[in-house]
């Protein structure tokens, strides 16, 4: 785009132009805001084949919260490096699909909003209803002036039905797919969330989350994350990762699994490093100094590497006996439920 001041956009731009044939680029809406136009661009590597399984990262849904973009540009200027000598990762490509919507969000990434052009929080926009105690802040169709906005009851925005598109077209088709979806600013520690957001309620795949923990755990016995349910933290109302997982639930195959996850990167340790930050508009959301950002640019590599290896190599935590699912039910159950 020209005219108007969007760094993120144009660099996604200028990673499609350099990818060129190597991937797969579709425009899943245009967005209208004012007098500009701004696209939301999904970009596919990898086979084609329906099969395979499908790794997808989504980022700027809350558009203040635009280091979840960044990240995912780092990781796409680092593939294009690897797929010019890389054979291994070469080789896992023609055996998987990695899909990538790294602004959902366009209009609030360029605003620097937590919601959209029509001051709707996406993530809350579904017609999925919280159960249990929830406030304001779990979302409230009161006024799109207050945080929080939930939008029309009847009909979802453009921007989240370019994002449950892109799910059902990828990654429900396939029989093992992981969603990874990257926010900002609660806490100060790293957290790796998984349904459900709405309702203290294990999900359907409970078993096979905490066996991928357990391995992940035995691999990266230092890693930095918090693995828990979004619950364990809050309530709210119109997750679209509830939506989703609900939808696929009610159409997937036996033995199709579809794990939705949510990095939420836990920005209230850059602002105790740094007070100054509650003066700007980024500041709880976002690294400010330029080292800090390039330290969070690299920090997740090595989860989004290791989530797509284990879709490569799923045995260990998809493929359990009745005895082992249930061991690992009764683990989890202790762990986050009881």
């Amino acid at each position: 785009m020209t005219g108007i001041n969007f760094p993120e956009l144009e660099q996604l731009e200028r990673i499609i132009e350099q990818l060129g044939d190597r991937a797969q680029i579709e425009v899943i809406d245009r967005i209208e805001y004012q007098q500009h136009t701004f696209p939301i661009y999904c970009i596919t590597m990898g086979s084609s084949d329906p099969t395979v399984p499908v790794l997808a990262f989504f980022g700027g849904v809350h558009g203040l919260e635009k280091i979840g973009s960044e990240v995912i540009l780092s990781y796409m200027q680092t593939i294009t490096q690897l797929l010019e000598w890389d054979e291994e990762f070469l080789s896992r490509l023609e055996k998987s699909r990695l899909v990538f919507v790294p602004i959902v969000n366009p209009v609030g990434v360029y605003l620097g909003t937590r919601c959209n052009g029509n001051g709707v929080d996406l993530m809350r926009n579904s017609p999925v209803e919280g159960v249990g105690k929830t406030r304001i802040f779990s979302g409230h169709r009161i006024t799109p002036h207050l945080p929080w906005y939930r939008g029309d009851a009847l009909k979802m925005e453009k921007e989240a039905q370019a994002l449950c598109y892109v799910v059902d077209k990828h990654l429900f088709s396939s029989p093992l797919s992981i969603a990874l979806d990257l926010h900002s600013g609660f806490g100060i520690q790293d957290r790796l969330w998984f349904p459900y957001a709405s309702r203290k309620t294990a999900f359907d795949f409970i078993a096979e989350i905490f066996a991928l923990k357990e391995l992940f755990d035995r691999c990266y016995q230092n890693h930095i994350y918090k693995i828990e349910p979004t619950c364990c933290e809050y309530i709210i109302n119109g997750d679209l990762w509830d939506y989703l997982f609900d939808e696929f639930t009610q159409s997937a195959e036996t033995n199709q699994v579809f794990l939705p996850l949510t990095l939420e990167m836990g920005s209230w340790t850059w602002l105790r490093k740094n007070p100054m930050h509650l003066f700007s508009k980024h500041g709880l959301f976002h690294p400010l100094l330029p080292h800090r950002q390039q330290r969070i640019f690299r920090r997740h590599f090595m989860l989004f590497d290791f989530l797509h290896r284990s879709l490569l190599y799923p045995e260990k935590w998809t493929q359990l006996d009745k005895q082992q699912k249930l061991a690992y039910k009764e683990k989890a159950l202790e762990l986050w439920y009881e």
